[in-house]
């Protein structure tokens, strides 16, 4: 038996079986469709308010409407929402705060795989700029929402950094620095774990922040497995390359509800209160690479990626 209870069979109803979400309110983003559409679901029947940050509106209240169907009660809202774009961030989160809702759980789920080299609106990589980037972005301005309702509520905020398991195919360097936006040096597999291996940086620095300034708000990344639905449905295992093949192929390949468990047990359940900094896969602690334990790479990304949001 794994020390959580749960495995990489479990579900995310399962994992958060008689957990009580009312009154928490929780921004998703990516829900439109796979694992994000599962979390924002499952979410809601636990009684919490789900607010869809989504770039497909219309896809979204398809999403939406579907919710309400099966569960009656939920508290659903649909808000845009383009992470490639700082300025879609920026308007999102005004919007949001203007809103006067609070913020206790914010999963930074949306993600773009092995696409071919282009540039966001902002002239930075798509990959790095949609996965990571706005995220880094989005999350920054959210906090003092957070932890004011941190405060006034007296329950811990959670932010989960979804992951995966590619973060260990990146570039030598881990973070190309000084070449993000060079497209002769990019590999698609590459730059995508070198998102991936971002969003686990992001999650160790922040949460070192957290910790030092004494918030009650904690940051994981989690890794959802290798998704039917996310990858393989969408072609993007052609050309993958083998040595990535080996990273993977340890995974069993997992359904939606099975892949948007470990998401949800790191919002909802109290076995992870005060759990800070740390790397899930499969609803239990896991190792992530050297490279996303490296605490000076984590605190030169912080410092690169606050550049890019001036």
């Amino acid at each position: 038996m794994s020390p959580s209870g749960f495995s990489a069979s479990s579900t995310a109803e399962e994992v958060t079986h008689e957990i009580d979400g009312t009154g928490l309110t929780a921004i998703v983003t990516g829900t439109t469709n796979g694992i994000g559409t599962e979390t924002a679901r499952v979410l809601a029947l636990r009684g919490v308010h789900v607010i869809m940050g989504v770039r497909n509106m219309v896809a979204a209240k398809d999403v939406k409407e579907a919710i309400l169907k099966e569960i009656p009660k939920a508290k659903v809202n649909v808000m845009e929402l383009d992470l490639s774009s700082m300025a879609s961030v920026r308007k999102f989160v005004s919007q949001f705060n203007s809103s006067g809702l609070p913020l206790n759980i914010l999963i930074n789920n949306a993600g773009i795989c092995s696409t071919r080299f282009m540039l966001s609106k902002d002239n930075i990589e798509l990959q790095f700029a949609t996965n990571y980037l706005g995220h880094f972005l989005l999350t920054n301005l959210l906090l003092d929402t957070m932890k004011k309702t941190a405060h006034e509520s007296k329950k811990e905020g959670r932010i989960i950094n979804v992951s995966s398991e590619g973060h260990r195919y990146t570039y030598p360097e881990g973070i190309l620095f000084d070449k993000i936006n060079d497209e002769s040096c990019y590999q698609k597999w590459r730059a995508y774990g070198q998102s991936k291996l971002a969003n686990i940086l992001h999650a160790n620095e922040l949460a070192r922040c957290l910790k030092e300034d004494g918030v009650h708000i904690t940051a994981n990344s989690v890794h959802p497995g290798a998704i039917v639905t996310n990858i393989a449905n969408h072609g993007h295992y052609d050309g993958v390359p083998k040595d990535l093949l080996n990273v993977l192929g340890k995974y069993e390949i997992k359904s939606v509800q099975q892949g948007a468990a470990t998401t949800c047990y790191v919002a909802l359940h109290p076995q992870v209160k005060g759990i800070n900094g740390e790397y899930f896969s499969d609803n239990n602690l896991a190792k992530p690479s050297s490279q996303g334990k490296d605490t000076d790479l984590a605190k030169k990304l912080w410092d690169f990626s606050m550049k890019l949001i001036e």
